[in-house]
């Protein structure tokens, strides 16, 4: 079953601490307006091989930051859907899944492992007044009578499984499920910035199923390498007039063999898809107009992603309501 109390947690950080030990988490104090709490980052995965995944976004931008950024410090349950605030590294277009790298958690010098990494970040959000911090995960306590291990308040209060919550080896299979991934969001407003840090485990698949989050044993590879080629290089999201009927995607296909689009889809923020069924060109880019009858383009911020005829994402991205002008193409 899905990981419980999956949410979202806001609060300032005002303390830190390198993870350590044979299971170590980065650890970070959170105080909001009432009650303290402790974010658990894993640094280092139980199973080898031992080191994370990990994805650093310096100007992270999302359709889901306005509401993010409207909600009260303090503990929020998610619902695990699409169209919300729920993270989905595979559905959600948060950042692209190939640009992560490997890094071990406790190296030796300066700035080359994970927790150097989280602290470089996490010392800023700390150093500067107004920043706050969103950990997305799973909520334990309060445990009433139990103070804290690491930081010493009472009662003991915090989140964790900060990471990729589905795609899971068979001993974390029960925890799978979709729209209920773990990340940390670090708005910095003097510098005008979000930092967006994004954790996945060596065991874990990035093909998953739609309902239960389990990964696609036979998938977790990607797709062929034509596929993985076609991108989503520009969309016409408020055309002039009324928009359904009369909003465009634009798919550039950068190799030197024509591909069959037959079966694949376009998906919208809400999931709703539209069917492919031309051929895009050698070297060439294809404009699809959506019908309005299936996926749509909000004018409020949104994502596009782009499917392949196995149901397995080719390629994703996000825009904002800032984004979109009425008549102009927003370019990705």
């Amino acid at each position: 079953m899905p990981i419980k109390r999956y949410g979202v947690l806001k609060g300032k950080a005002i303390d830190s601490k390198n993870g350590m030990g044979k299971n170590p988490h980065f650890q970070v104090l959170l105080i909001d307006d009432d009650y303290k709490h402790r974010i658990a980052i894993n640094v280092k995965s139980k199973v080898k091989p031992s080191e994370l995944f990990y994805y650093v976004d310096e100007d992270f931008s999302h359709q889901m930051l306005n509401e993010l950024e409207s909600l009260p410090l303090g503990f929020y349950e998610l619902e695990s859907k699409p169209g919300g605030t729920a993270m989905d590294y595979i559905r959600g277009n948060h950042f692209d899944t190939s640009k992560m790298k490997l890094l071990p958690h406790d190296i030796p010098g300066p700035d080359n492992d994970l927790n150097e990494l989280i602290h470089k970040y996490i010392s800023r959000a700390i150093a500067m007044e107004n920043s706050e911090v969103y950990a997305f995960g799973a909520k334990w306590g309060p445990e009433e009578n139990k103070r804290d291990r690491y930081f010493g308040f009472k009662p003991g209060n915090g989140i964790h499984d900060i990471h990729m919550n589905q795609g899971n080896s068979d001993k974390w299979k029960d925890d799978d499920g979709t729209w209920q991934d773990g990340g940390l969001l670090i708005h910095l407003p003097d510098e005008n910035k979000w930092v967006g840090v994004f954790l996945a485990f060596q065991s874990q698949c990035f093909h998953t199923d739609d309902t239960t989050g389990h990964a696609i044993p036979d998938k977790c590879g990607k797709a062929t390498e034509e596929e993985e080629c076609v991108k989503i290089v520009a969309a016409l999201v408020n055309p002039q007039g009324h928009d359904p009927g009369h909003e465009a995607i634009i798919l550039l296909n950068p190799t030197p063999d024509p591909i069959d689009l037959e079966g694949w889809a376009i998906a919208d923020k809400n999931k709703k898809k539209s069917y492919l069924q031309k051929t895009i060109k050698a070297g060439d880019t294809l404009t699809i107009t959506l019908s309005g009858k299936d996926a749509q383009l909000s004018n409020k911020g949104g994502i596009i992603t782009l499917l392949n005829k196995d149901g397995l994402k080719v390629d994703g991205v996000s825009y904002t309501k800032e984004d979109v002008r009425s008549r102009w193409m927003v370019v990705f």
